[in-house]
């Protein structure tokens, strides 16, 4: 089993490097355009040079703003993930954008109803006085 794990290893590392170079965005990307670090990565990748450049030389590295570690107040208050089937606000708009564009397509299709109608009961006084339909 121990004899596999420095095989195992570096394939992590080959990997990690290489979805990392790709979620990387391009302006974050130093030195080599961002295709020629994936090839770098890949055909380099079994005897970690590849991997090892991308990570030490190949990314750009963003230090802590005003210090190594978040301020109290970011430490004691961490913002939860509220999934949208349980966020209010977010279930309120729904509703609110929902009955906005339902009124618009009642409105429409009540108007388009008006007209038929005013366009039928005028043919039915057409015909009770004995005039010819008009072709629309």
């Amino acid at each position: 089993m121990f004899r596999y794990l420095p095989f195992l290893l570096v394939l992590a590392l080959w990997i990690y490097a290489f979805i990392d170079c790709l979620n990387t965005p391009e302006e974050q990307v130093r030195g080599l355009p961002k295709v020629v670090w994936v090839i770098i990565i890949l055909l380099f990748g079994e005897v970690l040079v590849g991997p090892i450049a991308w990570l030490v030389a190949g990314k750009v590295k963003h230090a802590p703003a005003g210090g190594s570690t978040p301020s109290e107040w970011h430490r004691n208050h961490r913002t939860e993930f509220v999934a949208p089937d349980d966020n209010p606000e977010f279930l309120q708009s729904l509703k609110a954008e929902a009955a906005s564009s339902k009124d618009v397509k009642d409105e429409a299709l009540l108007k388009d109803w008006e007209a038929d109608l005013r366009r039928r009961e005028e043919e039915l006084r057409r015909k009770e006085r004995g005039e010819e339909p008009r072709a629309d």
